[in-house]
């Protein structure tokens, strides 16, 4: 998706189709209803330590960390 597309979509001159709002939720590894704000979600208490510890990082550690994270996802998203 282009940037001025984005920009059109926050600042409210365009809507955004479902299609679209579900590749948004993909990418951010979010649901729907979280972008929507249709429903709150539960926050889960050991994602709000992870992300607490991860702030924590040096940026370089972060960036580590990151990639190892792609990396178990991709390996598990492979087949076996």
């Amino acid at each position: 998706m282009l940037r001025p597309t984005i920009s059109e979509i926050e600042a409210g001159r365009r809507r955004v189709a479902a299609d679209e709002l579900a590749g948004f939720a993909r990418i951010y590894g979010v649901s729907i209803s979280w972008l929507t704000a249709e429903k709150p979600e539960v926050p889960d208490p050991a994602i709000e330590l992870a992300a607490r510890e991860l702030a924590k990082l040096k940026s370089e550690d972060f960036d580590k960390m990151l990639k190892l994270l792609r990396t178990l996802r991709n390996s598990k998203a492979a087949p076996k």
